[in-house]
């Protein structure tokens, strides 16, 4: 975790400084700054994901700059220091801070501080992850296709197979046809769960394959539930392919 002390008194922030190294790792004091201006500047910089933020400064103050640092895009925590009780408590009130340290800064209650911003940093990495794999469902339930200038989104459920030819990929769903510009391989990528390679130009719904039949040349083919198309199962995927059925 990157560490900014913010601090207009140098032997207060050599003092932090000392007490972050005897703390050690998974912190790391990446820089300093004398006020909130300095501050500002300095997290955009080293992309600081805690700042140790004193709060009376000459300049822009500890609050002001805490209080423009929460309206960054990936804002860091920020712990008030100061040697004044009353300031602490109105600033901690105020919701711009995870905690505060009253001066002179103990190690323990520093470490104390330290192991609240970082728990309060992974609930928000949770929060991110969980929106980010939301917004990635959403993606791979449908396909988008271009119809006479307009868009169409298809749902990937409705998909029966996607097959290649040439530079084009055409989808067959339960409403007709698409052609696609995207190469067959990336609909593989994104929906490797629910569609299966059959044929070097084909992929699936496994959801719609419903069994392997042979036409008159013996080659193997597949039936999919929604369509009397049979599309041709290569040798290399036919094994695959008959023993994901029999574990149906």
């Amino acid at each position: 975790m990157k560490i900014l002390i913010v601090d207009d008194e140098p032997l207060a922030r050599a003092r932090l400084r000392s007490l972050m190294d005897e703390i050690g790792v998974p912190y790391e004091v990446a820089g300093e700054a004398g006020n909130g201006n300095e501050a500002l500047q300095k997290c955009a910089e080293i992309g600081a994901d805690l700042v140790l933020m004193d709060i009376s400064m000459p300049g822009m103050d500890g609050l002001t700059a805490a209080a423009l640092l929460a309206e960054s895009e990936t804002p860091p925590a920020v712990i008030f220091t100061t040697a004044y009780s009353d300031h602490a408590l109105e600033a901690f009130e105020g919701g711009s801070a995870v905690d505060y340290l009253l001066k002179p800064i103990r190690v323990n209650r520093l470490r104390k501080a330290l192991d609240k911003a970082s728990s309060i940093n992974r609930v928000q990495i949770q929060v991110i992850e969980q929106a980010q794999e939301k917004e990635a469902a959403a993606a791979n339930s449908y396909i988008c296709a271009n119809i006479r200038g307009g868009i169409q989104r298809i749902p990937t459920a409705d998909i029966i197979y996607f097959i290649a030819d040439q530079k084009y990929v055409s989808a067959y769903h339960q409403g007709g046809e698409v052609l696609l510009e995207e190469p067959l391989c990336s609909f593989e990528a994104r929906f490797g769960d629910q569609f299966m390679r059959i044929h070097r130009n084909a992929l699936v719904s496994s959801k719609h394959l419903t069994g392997i039949e042979k036409n008159r040349e013996g080659q193997a083919l597949a039936k999919l539930h929604g369509t009397n198309q049979r599309l041709q199962i290569s040798r290399r995927h036919l094994p695959k392919i008959r023993q994901w059925l029999k574990g149906k």
